[in-house]
């Protein structure tokens, strides 16, 4: 939709630019005058930015005027803000250059000779037109989705239900992803993605992404990008491909802000301020959340033998719990000179999640007589910490015209080779250090109906993921010329090294007879250290024609070397692998409406630290949770084929074909013994495949309103030749979301997804739902916003029911959450209004690592 637009006032703005300077029809291009050479092998190069912040401005409308005041040719800029006119007769050119939302510009006096065949008018900044800006406004709204060619983007600060949620809500309306009731994510059916936070990697996402999305105040979330065949650039890790939430960034001057929501399920505060100055900029931002889950589960369990059942559990578990935690960020720009930036910034978190539950467990034979019933109060506190430091350095290169390439001849003197004075080759070399401690207790009573407690059990377990990383990255612009046009290509190469340093110290004291004796029990304590090492290096190339085509094309080498030791009775592990991963995209666009795009890629998942950790987490004695640290990484090979289209009524279609083949799937598996105790543990499952259409689209039906939406479809096939066992089927999901401005600064939205469940290797969830209403109003001409947005509000809760059937037990349990809620949220913010920092500081990307922490039962 935004591009559409842009498009439409680029044709308005250069007609009436042309217009102006004199009308009538354009004329052809002069023959070259007297005394001239008679080769047409002149240009006019440079590029156009923001005169505030510096950043690129696309799509801006360019008009070439001879001596005569007569058009040349007209174009507009690239998606890098670059512009370039070659083939170009000797004389004396005019240039206007004009662009929604900005004061038009008109360049004079370039003159191109024999000597002089190249002009480089180098960055030509554009002043924002406030008037222009505030009519755009009142005419068109930004589309909610918008292609980006390799990402598909959602303006999540378009989506007035954000305000006072959490990420995972925002994740929840995205076509494409999924958030079940636990805020376990997935990218088209597959869970195995990393997720990036404002382009690098960050411990409090890695550590455990259920819960972390539930930490980041959707209202600081300005975009998510979707990207599913990430190139060479990014690491291989993320099977299903990779998200980057981009939170709201300081703004040019002095300014700050301040938010706040009351609800009773969410709760949250927070505030940013930041200077930010010609050379130097200080960016502070600090939160506060409280988060409310109220959940319950039943669960039937029955043991099989020779396909017979022996008895059946049944487990009731409620839970009502409130986390709490903060976070904040310091970070610190200086622009040595115009070339050189340094940025320094500082990331800490902390807070406490518990999972307390009661769990009322009762075994029956199969005549229905109790074996065996008891319960538990049990008592689960993560109390979790993380402090990240980076440091980056950036250095552009100005570029000097070459020395002559073709001699003298009857044509005339020696042509220079031309050179792109405003395509800058650019040096980045990157640091981060990621400290992540976390300690988890938990008690567990039990105790018979009567409530006389039989046992008690405590457990404490210490771990650590602590990574340091480095990396440097240099990529080369540049154009390929030749007689027909002219294409901008881009080289890059680059190299990574990622240190892990893993670790887990847990240990169970038991007190049995109802006694508080507590005495440690040795098989059932451990300490684990895992030492994980990956080396990479890269190298791409990415060539284009604005409008038409493109083409991207790379490979990375990624070496691992894994060392674990447990110093209790378990046995060491060490190995290492290494995997080279091609990545290829090609698009062509036709009509500037039509685009197709093919790729390739191949992706690796490493087991993170939740995968490989031993610790048995045996607070519920009839379902133990554990680590699996003999897991091998995934490879996944993943084509697709898709097509946009961009219609003159500001419709926008994306639909995607794609295939995903992975081998050495890991998944958490099920596992019962004649004991009714069952064991939740991850493993490699043989092979995971999936065939799918997905569809996105977004239009504006009616002035002032917005409508957009998508579906998944999907042919799911998990085999386990180890199990025996293969399990196959269509799932599907669907999201929508209409928004209407009413006016006088009301805004009114409702939103809502469906998915149709999952394929399991040994079973299959079904279906859940959930949806919001909301209503905005600004105030304080836009410096303020009130929002007021219900979840649910004629269902209390949202169930999702779940079966499992393998030879050993069947399964069936329901989940329930409690999603009725509504809350009131309330935004201010003060001081200059002019987005951006100047140039974009580079960040580390560490989206090597797959398999956060899932939540299941």
């Amino acid at each position: 939709m935004k591009r559409l637009l842009l498009w439409l006032g680029v044709t308005l703005l250069t007609s009436a630019a042309i217009a102006q300077i004199r009308p009538g029809a354009p004329t052809p291009v002069p023959a070259p005058r007297a005394g001239s050479s008679a080769f047409a092998i002149g240009e006019v190069v440079g590029s156009v930015v923001d005169s505030v912040d510096g950043k690129p401005v696309p799509y801006a409308s360019l008009a070439l005027l001879n001596a005569d005041n007569r058009l040349v040719i007209g174009v507009i800029t690239d998606d890098l803000g670059e512009l370039s006119f070659v083939k170009l007769p000797n004389g004396r050119y005019r240039l206007s250059i004009s662009c929604i939302g900005y004061e038009a510009k008109m360049l004079n006096n370039l003159l191109i000779t024999d000597n002089r065949p190249t002009v480089d008018i180098g960055r030509i900044r554009l002043r924002p037109d406030r008037k222009t800006l505030k009519e755009v406004v009142v005419t068109a709204q930004r589309a909610l989705l918008e292609d980006k060619g390799d990402r598909l983007v959602y303006n999540a600060e378009k989506d007035i239900a954000a305000g006072g949620g959490t990420a995972a809500d925002v994740l929840r309306r995205i076509p494409m992803l999924s958030v079940d009731m636990n805020g376990n994510v997935k990218l088209r059916g597959n869970p195995k993605i990393k997720v990036l936070l404002n382009g690098k990697p960050s411990g409090l996402l890695a550590r455990n992404l259920a819960e972390a999305l539930r930490q980041i105040p959707g209202s600081q979330i300005k975009s998510v990008e979707v990207i599913t065949s990430p190139g060479a650039r990014y690491d291989a890790e993320g099977t299903a491909g990779v998200i980057n939430i981009i939170t709201r960034r300081p703004r040019q001057g002095i300014n700050g802000g301040l938010n706040g929501s009351l609800g009773n399920l969410v709760r949250s505060a927070g505030g940013y301020g930041s200077i930010q100055g010609r050379k130097l900029g200080l960016y502070l931002t600090g939160g506060y959340y409280e988060y409310r889950t109220i959940a319950y589960a039943d669960v039937y369990r029955t043991s099989l033998q020779n396909g017979q059942p022996i008895n059946t559990l049944y487990q009731r578990i409620d839970q009502d719990n409130t986390g709490t935690g903060g976070n904040a960020e310091v970070s610190l720009d200086y622009d040595i000179d115009s070339t050189a930036r340094l940025s320094l910034w500082l990331y800490g978190w902390g807070g406490n999640w518990p999972n307390n539950s009661r769990v009322h467990s009762l075994l029956t034979d199969t005549r229905g007589r109790t074996m065996q019933e008891f319960q538990q109060d049990i008592r689960y506190l993560d109390t979790y910490r993380n402090g990240e430091v980076n440091l980056a350095y950036t250095k552009t290169f100005q570029r000097t015209q070459s020395k002559p390439v073709i001699g003298p001849s009857a044509a005339g003197p020696a042509i220079r080779s031309p050179v792109d004075k405003s395509l800058k080759p650019e040096l980045s070399v990157m640091m981060q250090r990621s400290n992540i401690p976390d300690k988890y207790i938990y008690t567990a009573e039990q105790s018979t109906m009567s409530e006389v407690v039989t046992y008690r059990e405590r457990s404490l377990n210490l771990s650590r993921n602590n990574e340091f990383t480095v990396q440097s990255d240099f990529t080369y612009p540049f154009r390929v010329r030749n007689r027909r046009d002219t294409t901008l290509a881009s080289a890059e190469i680059g190299a990574k090294a990622i240190l892990r340093d893993i670790g887990s110290d847990f240990s169970l004291e038991q007190a049995t007879n109802g006694s508080t004796n507590y005495q440690p029990n040795p098989n059932r304590s451990d300490v684990f250290d895992y030492l994980q090492q990956v080396y990479a290096a890269y190298t791409s190339l990415r060539m284009a024609k604005a409008g038409k085509w493109s083409i991207n094309a790379g490979g990375r080498l990624e070496r691992t070397y894994l060392d674990g030791n447990f110093f209790g009775p378990n046995s060491a592990l060490n190995r290492q692998y290494q995997n080279l991963i091609p990545s290829f995209t090609f698009s062509r666009t036709f009509n500037d409406k039509h685009t197709f795009r093919l790729s390739y890629t191949q992706r690796i998942a490493r087991p993170v630290v939740w995968y490989l950790n031993p610790f048995i987490n045996s607070s519920n004695p009839k379902y133990l949770i554990t680590g699996n640290p003999e897991l091998n990484p995934e490879l996944t090979h993943s084509p697709e084929f898709s097509y946009s289209l961009f219609t003159k009524k500001g419709l926008f279609i994306n639909s995607a074909l794609y295939y995903q083949r992975t081998d050495n799937a890991i998944d958490y598996l099920l596992s019962m013994d004649v004991n009714g105790i069952s064991l939740w543990k991850p493993q490699n499952i043989a092979q995971r495949t999936f065939y799918g259409l997905q569809v996105s689209a977004n239009g504006q039906p009616v002035k002032n309103m917005n409508l957009s939406g998508g579906g998944n479809l999907q042919w799911a096939d998990l085999t386990s030749a180890a199990l025996s066992q293969r399990n196959q089927g269509w799932v599907w999901s669907a999201t929508a979301n209409l928004s209407y401005r009413i006016g006088k600064g009301f805004t009114v939205q409702a939103d809502g997804n469906y998915n149709a469940g999952a394929i399991l290797l040994q079973g299959k969830s079904l279906a859940w739902y959930s949806y919001t209403v909301s209503a905005k109003k600004e105030l304080w001409n836009k410096r303020a916003s009130v929002v007021v947005t219900a979840n649910t509000p004629f269902h209390h809760e949202i169930r999702q029911d779940t079966y499992l059937d393998t030879p050993a037990f069947t399964s069936f349990s329901r989940n329930a959450t409690v999603t009725r809620s509504a809350r009131i949220f309330f935004y201010w913010q003060f001081g200059q209004s002019n987005t951006g920092t100047g140039r974009q500081r580079k960040q580390i990307t560490n989206d090597d690592k797959a398999g956060s922490r899932t939540s299941n039962r």
